[in-house]
């Protein structure tokens, strides 16, 4: 019997796919949008508390929040227990931060990686533990329900312009909560829409429309006054599956979201519109272009 832990959407996401594709029985700590997402992917799942999971289980799988203690705590349960414990890190950032709270480090048995950067990144940070790489499960579900989609949005609504669709991550809020300050790596998301709304010629022709798609964790509401300043081209997405989001668009713009390497997948276009002063894109997707690029050769054209 196995045991999966999970708060955050990201890794959630992740770890829904591969207990699909695994099978057999397995017990759930979900909190958070994990439960959203579980429940999306495999239907209703009856949720064990964390101590009546690690006691029953012979292994622990676990994600990585930034949001929530949980993973963390049932690191260090399970390792206290005696149970193998193996986490899935589901970004390319911030790998050692993951593990540590209140000064406190638990890290598990071995790490699963679904992309040899990222194996790359994990072994230099953690050479004592075995990091594995698997074919990324949430991608390769991503994939397919990409192929099932294409033929009905390719069916819909005539374009007058570009569809432009931004994908937010509370990045301010995860700045303070690991380092205690909104501002740590040079810019916030607001920086970053509106850096994007400024700029959105750069990313050549007639842009029809922007809207902004909150990440799960981000409050109802965040981007209602930005979108107002923003009026007529901008309005607030996440009515939809990301999935359809992502189709119905022609480029998709974040500053490191996993959603972007997800755009990839689908064949879109993709920005990172990280403004000028804030910590360079650590995504290592190469197809990824930077809006401060676009903007600075569209302003040298228009000098010539």
């Amino acid at each position: 019997m196995r045991c999966v832990v999970s708060h955050d959407a990201g890794g959630a996401e992740i770890l829904a796919s591969y207990v699909v594709r695994e099978g057999g029985d397995w017990l759930f700590v979900l909190e958070g949008p994990a439960r959203k997402v579980f429940t999306r992917r495999l239907g209703a799942v009856a949720c064990s508390s964390l101590v009546d999971a690690i006691e029953a289980c012979d292994e622990v799988l676990t994600g990585s929040s930034w949001q929530s203690d949980l993973e963390w705590r049932a690191i260090g349960a399970a390792r206290q227990a005696g149970k193998r414990v193996v986490t899935f890190l589901d970004h390319w950032v911030n790998y050692r931060e993951r593990f540590i709270r209140t000064g406190i480090e638990h890290l598990p048995d071995a790490i699963l990686v679904g992309d040899h950067y990222a194996k790359a990144v994990a072994s230099r940070v953690f050479p004592d533990i075995e990091v594995m790489l698997v074919m990324n499960p949430y991608f390769e579900d991503m994939k397919h329900e990409f192929s099932l989609c294409y033929e009905e949005v390719r069916g819909g609504s005539a374009r007058r312009g570009l569809r432009v669709l931004f994908v937010s991550e509370p990045i301010s809020e995860h700045a303070l909560l690991a380092h205690g300050n909104p501002r740590q790596w040079g810019y916030t998301e607001f920086d970053a829409i509106r850096y994007l709304h400024g700029g959105v010629t750069a990313l050549g022709g007639y842009v029809e429309s922007l809207v902004i798609r909150p990440h799960p964790a981000e409050a109802v509401g965040k981007y209602d006054s930005l979108i107002a300043e923003m009026q007529p081209l901008a309005r607030l997405g996440g009515g939809m599956p990301l999935i359809r989001e992502i189709m119905e668009s022609d480029v998709v713009v974040g500053c490191e979201s996993m959603a972007m390497a997800v755009a990839l997948i689908a064949g879109r276009r993709v920005v990172s519109a990280i403004p000028p002063g804030g910590r360079p894109c650590v995504l290592p997707h190469r197809e990824i272009e930077s809006l401060s690029e676009l903007v600075a050769r569209r302003d040298s054209q228009a000098s010539m």
